[in-house]
Formats: C-alpha cells, structure tokens, sequence
C-alpha cells in the first residue's frame, strides 16, 4: 500500500513537525520560515509569549509553537485587517520595549489547528484580533512585512485568475534571485549536465525550487528548504521513468528507483514542456532499454502468458496513463470486483458473486441507466452521461481518510465530510454506487493489497456521530469477512479469481481502451463530461486568466479519465488448461469434447513436461555435428519420423538427402537451375515437396528417387510452403499465396497429382514467409515490405493486416497455443501480434537481422545474419545466451517435437546437428 507507506515514513521523518505543506490552501505555495515568538495579550497582566516558527505562505501566516500542547495558527491573508511594523517613535509603539523585529496583524478570522497535537477539524475564531509576532533576527523585519504586503495586495483582488496571476510573479521572481546550491552535490568531481526551475508534486501540494541533473544524480533544492534542503536520487538507482500530465499540461515527470512499486520517489512539475523534455532525456539515455520494456504492449504479453498477475497488470496500465499516487486528481484506479457484501461465505466459483466487468458502474443497475440515458438524450452538446466520474480526490480520500485525515482536512478547507457521507460500510458503498444519483465510483488499488490500516480507526479520529447516534469508527465489513485482513485476502483472492481473468479485459477496453471515447464510449453507456477528457481542452488557448483558474479547479476536484492506452479491443487472458472441470470455461469444452483415457492424459502431460523442460534448458544447446554439403546458402530444412533421413534445399538448386547414420549424402536432385527457397515432406514420409524460385513446387518420390509431379502455380518465385491434411499454401513473389486441394497420383503408375486451386490470397507486394496455426485455421503471410496478414482459411478472407516492419520480413510463427504470431524482420526487430485483435503488443529490438527462429511462446531460438543462435526472453526482452555457430547468415532451422534437437542451414553451406545437454 504505497500512499499509507509513503504517509507513514513521512510521519517516522517528520515526526517532530507538527506543520506541512498540508496546512496550506489548495494551490497556495509556502515561502519562507523564521523562528519568532507569538505574543498574546501584549502590555497586559496576561501576557504571554510562545515561542516557534513563522511560515510566510502565499495566501496566509501561519505560526507553529514550539509547545505542541498549543494550537498551530493559520491567519488567511485575505482576512487580514492590516499588516506592520510600528515605528520605534510612535508613543503607543508596543514593540519599543524590547520587542526588535516585531510585526502586527490584525484580522478578523483565525484557524486553531492541532491543538494538543490532536489531528481534528479546524477551530474557528471570528472577530477582530491582533497578534504580535518577534523575529529573532530583526534585520529581516522590512523584508518579510514587504512580501506580506505584496501576498496580503494578492489576496484582496476579486479574481482568482489575477490573484494566481500575481502570486506566480512573486514566486517566479524569488526562483530567478536564487540558483541550485552546487556545494549539495555528493562528489565534487560530478558534472552539471542541467539546471532549472520546477515544483516538487505530492498529493494535493507542490513545492517551488531548483532541479539540477549531473552526470550522477538528480536534486532537487526546494525553495524554502522543506521538508529538508535537497532531495537526491542516484541516477544508477533510477528504474523507471515517465512523462506525466498535470494539471491538463505535459509538464510532469516522475520518477522510481524500483520495478513494482506504486509510489515513486520523486514527481516533479516543470514550467515548460521543454526543460521537461530536457530532462527526461537525459535520464532515459542514462537508463537505456526503458522504453522498450515498460509499454502497456510488453506488459500485456506478460499478463496473457500469466508472468504478472492481474493486480500487477493494472498496477502497470495506470502507471502508463498517467496515474499517480502523487496525483489525487490522477490517482490509479481499481474495479469493484464483488458484488456480494451480504452472504456469510464468499463464492468465487458462482459469477453471481462478481460484477458485470463489461459495464461502468453507472451501467450496472438499469432503471438508473434508464434515467441518465433520458437525460443525456435531452441534454445539448456536449452530451455526457454521468455528471461526477468514477475517480477524485474526493473519492480517494473518501476510503482513506482514517489513515490520511490530514489530506481529507486540506481537500474540505479543514472538515471531515458528514459523518453519514463517510466511508462507513462496505455493503453502504457498493449500494449507493449501484444505486446513488451521482455516485459512480471506482475502487483504489488498496483494495487489493496487504495493508488494512486504511479500514481502521487506529488514530482514533474524532469523525463524528451519524443520525443514529453510531460514532465512525471501523469501516463495517461484510459477513463473509472475518476481519480486515481477511477482507483484503478475499479480495486479493477475488481480483485472481478465473471469472476475473477471463472477464478482465472488459473493464480494460473501458477504462484505458478502446471504450473510452467516441461512438463505442456511447454503445458502452461509458460517457463522461468532455473537460475530464485528455484533450478535453486546451489550456493554452484560454487567455483569461480567471476563466482558465476556475477551469483547471474544476477539472482537478472533479476527477480526470486516464490517458487512453489501446484503440482497439484488448485481447482475452490466457488461461491454463484445467484438470478438473469443476468450473465453467472455453477449456473445460474442449477437454469435455474430446475425452482421452487416463494413459493418453498422463502421455500428453508427460509430451508438454519435457518441451517445457526442454525449453526451459535451451539455453544449454550444443553443437553435435556439422557438415558441409551445398554448394550454396542452405534454404530449408525437412526431417522423416524417425529421424534418420534430412532433406534439405538450397540456393545452388538442389535437394539433398543425408543420411544422419551413415553421415552421407545418399540423394541428389536439381529440378532445373534456379535456387529452391523450401522444404517439406508429407505424412508418410513417402514425397518431399520443394519450391523453387524458378515459380514452381516440385514432388519428389522418396521410395522410387525421382520427380513425381510439378505444379507451375505461381508468375514468380514461390517462397514458402506449408501442407496441412491434402492441402497446399505457398507463398509467392508474385503476391499471392495460393491453397491448393492435392489428390495426389498412383505410386506405381504414371498417374500425375491433380491439383485443385481453392483459393487466391491477394497481397500488395511479393510475400516471402507464411504459417499456419496449430488447428489449421489461420494463415499468417509476411510481405517484403514488412506488412502482417492474417487470413481466416475457412473463408479466404483476411482477418488483420498490419505493418509490422520496416523492410523485408524474414520469418513469422504462431505460438504454440496460437495466441499470438511473432515475426523477424530485415529492420532488426521481432514484433508479436495478438491473432485474436490484430493489436501489435510487443517489440523487441535486436543488434541485427534475425533470419529464422522457433520459439514456445515465452522464449525465442533464433538464427542471426552473423550467424550465431542467440536465446531470447521475450518478456523481458534481452539475450539470455549467444551460442557461436555458422560463419554467415542463418537460413534454415528445424526443431523436433520434443524440442531436445535442432537443425540448422546456414549461408556457409552447412547443416549443423544441435542437442540439448542436460
């Protein structure tokens, strides 16, 4: 639980300080401090004197004792009746005894707080007061009563616009008389790379001062030395970076020293997008690779293969839209997973116990539906269909104001809400959000972890008596629950669940996908009012300033939508196959649909543990044998059953047979002087069937050694060919790939095969790899342009076509589970594809070409131009193992069934014989 952590380590360092930046209004800036003494009743037999330390702030004064028995006083600016110091001649001077550098306020308000060092709702004091206020140092007496003149002249303008306008001059001419303190620097030996002005972010506050990068670390030196003088971060420790929106503009960055964690160590706002950008430069290129291993494309390849869980996945997404728990406008955002608050035990296996994922919360209930979608239809553009959103400040602090009052206090001008509107019940909350007016809540992420402190008044708050006379105390938990931890486990165990997994990417496609905006927000009943919008409105554009205030005020209290990640829809979790089939899913059909014997499961199960054992050893591959047997670049690689014979083609055009026993070439055969680009050979290992660049597909005899037939189907090279159950795909230069319907002919006659064209694949240039997923009912073509297509079989017509690369592609293959397609290309990059949405999900970069490969779906085995075999891990997206092999490209690779042997051809006219060694 990031927010409660960080809160309580600011807590642990802070413990002494009863002030923070917390005290202070929203959008108001602290300046300075100078320890005083506050003197009450001056002149008077009561007098009294306290000693602590004066804070100058934009828009009041506020006094903290050193006696924490006494109240921190806070004196609105605007309530100020006058600001001065009396001049020693006066006669009724109450400073000419022993009072140097001493200022008087009188106003007609006060605000007590944390008297007795009591976190509780702020004391009023009305009326006409003056209080007395001695500097230690009193040569900074004219200094300090001139800036209060300067603030107290902001406060009593009538528009907030000219008030921000005037107070972001003062602060911005204070940053320009100072500059980053170059003797904080941890070693005098560091270089400067970058200096500027920015404000440090944490929720609900922003603190002025100086951000400097050297070739080391990044400071940040806040202007009045709060909450201590420099803030550092080693940049060797930094492991995430983003650019964030604040505020509606790009100004923010943020930045983390760990992989997972929510709360980041440093979120800095700056006053151009330029010196944003600077510095995020600068610290991307010191931590190479982030950006190809933090996309919201490569987390959800992890997510579908089950490396992250499904907490994990949306901690990740909202991290990429711009949420943060420095930003309460912007804080992540959790999906109501349970539905059930009222049962003694929770059902994860009944669907009934979850919410509809497919709908936003006010969707969920229909005859509230019924109603905003009347109103919507009445109402003029822009239209909306919820008039608050489903994540604030408010909400957010709304669950979490027993462990963060203080934040609650600032937000509500220092009030608690009603003790009835408060965060009282589990069961209360999801009902008003299902049937509530306005209410359209989400959860926060909280939910969902370890720390339960969030729903426990361990503080003991003062949060008032609701309308029966109940103090808020503890948030009430529902039956189910035995207690809040066990609340949390539950929930955890909820968010994990397989109706969740399977059902996930529903709440996805709304919230940070594709269901966001336009037409399908509209069918989706998943329209909210256009300024929480990116792109909503343009700040800049706006020249009033008080219109642009008010704005950006409303924006930032009403709540903002994340930043949209997908355009189109997000694909399905992959879930493991069940033994059992205690529970409804796309898994238990096909298992129930096609019964196996107890020996046939324990086979199968037996088959996948050692590919997977064999996978999870790739790494440990070693060259066995290698011969030398073309006279050309090796193009394709067939093997029989049992191994013993393989046949390869080549560019000098020829098919050979080598005989793996006898470790001799035992056939030789060229079918007419043009290179062959592939191989294969039919069930039976009776034909070997290979494509030449010369158009045509020859039919080899392998029991009567010669040509057996030739189909002349294509107007340019053919590139590739693949066989599935009498039907032939190849793949052309001339653009098309063609299935063929094969019968084939009479051994023992001259009986031809009779070649039936079922249909035409149509591409925009020459096609040059193809494959076919594991049920036959998906053809992937890869062009020499780069372009993916992916066809339906069935019905010839092509499913997702997308560019891929930039050049020429080299090879593409399905997983085995045929969830998705990877691809290689000339630009040096393997790309995977989801088959089910066509949506690019990841990109690995690579040092250069890889001309083949074989992969489980996880990591990759491929041959490179140079000719090593290099080991991917495709998730993590870096070279696990460099394994030296052929002395060029290499061209060819075939891997057996249980994926302990590898073949490769190179463009140094060898085959080479791989075996894994244990």
């Amino acid at each position: 639980m990031a927010f409660i952590r960080k809160r309580r380590l600011e807590r642990e360092l802070y413990s002494k300080e009863r002030f923070s930046l917390l005290l202070l209004n929203l959008e108001e800036y602290y300046f300075e401090q100078h320890t005083a003494n506050h003197i009450i009743n001056k002149g008077c037999r009561d007098e009294r004197k306290f000693r602590g330390s004066l804070k100058i702030c934009s828009k009041s004064i506020i006094f903290e004792p050193d006696d924490n028995i006494q109240p921190i006083i806070k004196i609105p600016l605007r309530d100020c009746i006058s600001i001065k110091a009396p001049e020693d001649n006066e006669a009724n001077n109450p400073f000419t005894r022993d009072t140097s550098g001493g200022i008087s306020v009188v106003c007609n308000q006060v605000f007590l707080i944390k008297e007795r060092n009591i976190i509780a709702p702020y004391k009023t004091v009305r009326g006409r007061t003056e209080h007395l206020f001695q500097l230690d140092v009193a040569g900074k007496l004219g200094d300090v009563v001139q800036t209060l003149h300067q603030l107290y002249r902001a406060s009593c303008l009538d528009k907030m616009g000219d008030q921000a306008a005037m107070i972001t001059a003062i602060l911005q001419s204070r940053l320009a008389r100072t500059s980053f303190d170059k003797n904080r620097f941890q070693s005098i030996s560091e270089t400067l790379h970058m200096e500027c002005k920015a404000e440090m972010v944490t929720p609900l506050v922003t603190n002025p001062g100086h951000v400097c990068v050297t070739d080391a670390n990044l400071y940040f030196q806040p202007l009045n030395g709060y909450p201590k003088p420099v803030v550092q971060i080693t940049l060797q420790n930094v492991r995430r970076i983003y650019k964030r929106r604040h505020g509606l503009m790009p100004l923010g960055l943020e930045v983390f020293c760990t992989e997972n964690d929510l709360c980041s160590d440093i979120y800095l706002k700056f006053y151009n997008y330029q010196d944003r950008d600077e510095l995020y430069f600068l610290i991307a290129t010191y931590i190479e690779n982030h950006i190809t291993e933090h996309t919201a494309e490569s987390y959800m390849l992890q997510w579908q293969r089950g490396h992250i869980s499904n907490y994990q996945y949306l901690l990740h997404l909202n991290n990429l839209a711009d949420r943060s728990c420095n930003d309460l406008s912007q804080y992540p955002v959790f999906p109501w997973i349970i539905a059930d608050y009222s049962s003694s035990v929770l059902d994860l296996t009944k669907p009934a116990t979850f919410r509809d994922l497919s709908k936003p919360i006010g969707a969920l209930n229909k005859e509230r539906l019924d109603r905003l979608l009347t109103r919507y239809q009445e109402m003029p553009e822009p239209k909306f269909m919820y008039g608050s959103h489903y994540s604030s400040p408010g909400y957010v602090l709304f669950y979490l104001v027993r462990v963060a009052p203080e934040y609650m206090l600032c937000l509500q001008n220092g009030k608690f809400d009603h003790a009835d509107r408060m965060f009282n019940s589990l069961a209360e909350t999801w009902k008003n959000c299902l049937d509530g007016a306005t209410d359209f809540k989400e959860l926060i992420p909280e939910f969902y972890e370890n720390d339960s402190s969030f729903l426990v008044n361990s503080l003991k708050l003062d949060l008032g008596k609701r309308q029966g006379g109940k103090m808020v105390e503890d948030v009430e938990l529902p039956p189910w629950a035995s207690g809040p931890d066990d609340f949390l486990q539950k929930s955890q165990e909820a968010l994990e669940s397989q109706y969740v997994s399977e059902h996930l990417h529903e709440w996805i496609d709304l919230v940070f996908g594709y269901k966001q905006k336009g037409s399908e927000a509209v069918a989706a009943h998943n329209v909210f009012h256009p300024l929480t919008y990116e792109g909503g409105v343009d700040l800049n554009s706006i020249t009033d300033p008080n219109e642009k205030v008010a704005l950006l005020t409303q924006i930032l209290e009403f709540g903002q939508t994340p930043k949209q990640l997908f355009t189109i829809p997000h694909p399905r979790r992959i879930i493991p196959k069940l033994k059992s089939l205690s529970r409804t899913s796309s898994h238990s059909v096909s298992i129930a649909e096609s019964p196996v014997s107890p020996n046939e499961e324990s086979f199968e199960d037996l088959t996948e543990e050692s590919i997977t054992l064999a996978w999870n050893n790739i790494a440990k591959l070693k060259l066995d044998e290698q011969y030398k047997i073309h006279k050309e670049a090796i193009t394709g690689i067939a093997v029989t059953c049992n191994g013993s014979s393989v046949f390869t083609t080549s560019q000098d055009s020829t098919l050979k047979m080598f005989s793996k026993e006898s470790k001799t070439i035992q056939r030789s055969v060229s079918f007419s002087n043009m290179a062959l680009s592939s191989c294969l050979i039919l069930p039976g290992d009776t034909t070997v069937i290979s494509s030449s660049w010369d158009n045509h597909i020859y039919f080899y005899s392998i029991a009567f050694g010669r040509q057996q037939d030739i189909l002349m189907g294509h107007d340019d090279a053919v590139s590739k060919i693949c066989w599935h159950d009498g039907r032939l795909y190849s793949a052309s230069w001339d653009s098309t790939v063609k299935v063929w319907h094969c019968v084939p002919g009479e051994t023992l006659s001259n009986k031809k095969h009779h070649f039936e064209l079922l249909a035409e694949l149509e591409h925009d240039v020459s096609v040059n790899t193809i494959d076919l997923n594991a049920a036959n009912t998906i053809l992937a073509s890869g062009t020499k342009e780069g372009t993916i297509s992916l066809w339906d079989v069935t019905t010839a017509t092509v499913l997702h076509q997308l560019p891929c690369h930039s050049g020429t592609l080299f090879d593409a293959a399905f997983s085995p589970d045929s969830r998705h397609l990877l691809s290689a290309g000339e630009d040096c990059c393997f790309k995977v594809i989801d088959v089910q949405t066509g949506m690019l999900i990841s990109s690995v970069t690579t040092d250069e070409p890889q001309r083949c490969f074989k992969w489980d779906g996880n990591t990759i085995l491929s041959g490179s131009q140079s000719g090593e075999l290099l080991i991917w891990d495709l998730l993590g997206g870096k070279i696990i193992e460099r394994i030296k092999g052929h002395t060029g490209a290499v061209m060819s690779m075939w891997i057996n069934e249980q994926c302990n042997s590898v073949i490769t051809g190179g463009e140094d006219k060898q085959i080479m014989f791989w075996k894994l060694q244990y």
